[in-house]
């Protein structure tokens, strides 16, 4: 039998809510989102919570919410997911990368103030497979400069830092809730804030820019349909209940790849489960990436590279004179093994068993 790169499952609890919203009639976004956020803002402890379409609208939006405009510019890391960028230049404003960290691809946050202009609207660290940027430096920064910040935590609902969950130390964090994450529930996102005005305006956003979508009383605001569905809402309820034992087995999966690799070629990708961050994705660096994803598909492990680094996209980044050294590595030699929610730990064995056998041919 094959083993899927990612496995998560969706149990008779959440089918069972699911019929019961379509017979309450509950189809559009209406009290089961509104649930699903309440329950979010009493997870993260934080005041507002509002789901959107996706976690890259759930980014879109909360630029637009902050004014970012074109002629802008936009701080972000090298190493993301393209929706980062995308987020941005939808707007007209510009991309301007920063180089990871050697050990970790998340934002190395000692390069930011040099890319510091007139123009920066925005800093937008991105906590990459659950790892925490340093936000307590980057707050420092957008605080000196009157900057604002916003967290990409779509990795990385239910990771924490010493100052509680990523995606709460700024101004708006932004999450999703794609299959392949922590929770998911198909499609879907949100973002989250302290500032009531900010919930407001992106809620308006949300629905054509005017929260009152039953009797608008005047056209306020540039928005669309970004809404999120109670269908997909009663799947997330259902999920947060297990979401301690969710987080519990990503752990405790990436931790016996750990152990049992150890010694082999392949080389993790520091994540740190003591701070309380959570690897959704097995990560691990390895050269020859592209003949062990061979060698191990034909032994029925599915396998995924890393993604291409954000300055390869020609569209969004022109300057081909500057050199993301500590980024290179992710992108040629980054793949992540088995993992998911409720991976079996059998496949986890097999997915070693097969590494070990290949190691010694």
């Amino acid at each position: 039998m094959k083993v899927n790169w990612w496995k998560t499952t969706i149990g008779e609890e959440e089918i069972e809510r699911v019929v019961k919203s379509i017979r309450n009639k509950n189809i559009s976004q209406g009290p089961v989102t509104a649930e699903f956020e309440s329950l979010i803002s009493q997870y993260l402890e934080i005041d507002h919570v509002v789901a959107f379409s996706s976690g890259s609208t759930a980014l879109l939006v909360a630029l637009m919410a902050l004014g970012v405009k074109s002629g802008d510019e936009v701080i972000m890391p090298n190493r993301t997911w393209i929706a980062t960028a995308h987020a941005v230049h939808l707007l007209g404003a510009k991309v301007v990368l920063v180089d990871v960290e050697k050990s970790r691809p998340i934002i190395d946050a000692s390069q930011i103030e040099k890319k510091i202009t007139p123009s920066t609207k925005v800093i937008l660290p991105v906590h990459l497979n659950g790892r925490s940027s340093n936000m307590k430096l980057i707050n420092k920064i957008a605080k000196k400069y009157k900057i604002s910040v916003i967290e990409d935590a779509a990795q990385a609902f239910s990771s924490k830092n010493s100052d509680g969950f990523l995606g709460t130390q700024s101004e708006i964090g932004c999450f999703s809730l794609s299959i392949a994450k922590t929770i998911g529930t198909g499609q879907g996102g949100f973002s989250v804030t302290k500032d009531k005005d900010l919930a407001k305006r992106m809620k308006a956003i949300r629905t054509h820019g005017v929260e009152n979508v039953k009797d608008p009383q005047s056209w306020e605001m540039l928005g669309l349909n970004f809404r999120y569905t109670d269908i997909l809402a009663s799947i997330g309820i259902e999920q947060l209940k297990r979401l301690p034992q969710r987080r519990n087995r990503l752990c405790e999966i990436y931790s016996l790849y750990l152990k049992k690799l150890n010694g082999t070629e392949f080389k993790p990708i520091e994540v740190d489960l003591k701070a309380g961050e959570v690897p959704v994705y097995n990560e691990f660096l390895i050269n020859n990436r592209s003949e062990w994803i061979k060698k191990l598909d034909k032994l029925g492990i599915e396998t995924r590279p890393f993604y291409p680094n954000v300055n390869e996209a020609s569209y969004l980044y022109d300057n081909d004179k500057e050199v993301f050294k500590n980024s290179l590595p992710y992108q040629e030699n980054g793949i992540i093994l088995p993992s998911g929610p409720d991976q079996d730990y059998s496949s986890v064995d097999e997915s070693i068993e097969a590494i070990k056998y290949l190691s010694q041919k």
